[in-house]
């Protein structure tokens, strides 16, 4: 198993996690997104992921792009121990919470977009701050209220880590960059299921600090 993988990319972020929570071993390969343009634009990793995208998750004969399709397949392949638990309700639930963040905050927050705000369409550097922040804050505010429908616990969804967690971990790392302004004390309910989180092995194995590939 291989995992095509930046280490400040919350979504390769978001798949280190789950191989972790699952137990599985595998070869860690650097795309640096801003080395020389863009390893990601090489023609060797275009015609492995014509996005030009991280991460790719490579097992055996499958070729796996997007976090949450390779979130789905690992939770179907290696079914134990399960990211979506409980019924279809649950799953329903948890992966609202994790579309809160991979659907309605990251795609305008990621780094393609924040440089094509500012190269492509003259937004200042002070607005595009603005911009981010005010999509990360109302996404937190979602989450939060969407949490306390429950079932409340000590993640996301219970007390059982889950691919809500898998999403939000990453985001809330990305919130404490300098360039999103975000106070994260404004979230306590976030704040708790990060302290949850990170207790866990799989969690802290995965931080970007961790990678070997880490700047």
């Amino acid at each position: 198993m291989k995992l095509y993988d930046y280490f400040r990319s919350s979504a390769a972020y978001r798949a280190r996690i789950a191989l972790n929570l699952k137990e599985l071993d595998y070869e860690h390969i650097s795309v640096h997104l801003t080395k020389e343009g863009g390893e990601q634009f090489k023609s060797d990793y275009t015609e492995l992921n014509p996005q030009n995208l991280v991460p790719t998750l490579i097992d055996g004969k499958a070729k796996i792009t997007q976090s949450m399709a390779i979130m789905e397949y690992l939770e179907e392949v290696y079914p134990e121990p399960s990211f979506l638990p409980g019924d279809a309700v649950d799953r329903a639930q948890i992966r609202a919470l994790a579309n809160i963040v991979a659907c309605d905050i990251h795609p305008l927050n990621n780094l393609r977009i924040r440089l094509y705000l500012v190269d492509e369409m003259d937004v200042s550097v002070e607005n595009r701050e603005v911009w981010m922040g005010h999509w990360v804050r109302k996404g937190f505010e979602a989450y939060e209220k969407l949490y306390a429908q429950g079932p409340t616990g000590k993640f996301s969804h219970g007390d059982q880590p889950s691919m809500a967690d898998i999403c939000l971990i990453p985001q809330m790392a990305n919130a404490r960059r300098p360039d999103h302004n975000i106070d994260v004390a404004d979230f306590p309910t976030l704040l708790k299921i990060e302290e949850a989180c990170q207790a866990l092995p799989a969690f802290e194995k995965a931080l970007p600090a961790n990678q070997p590939d880490a700047e």
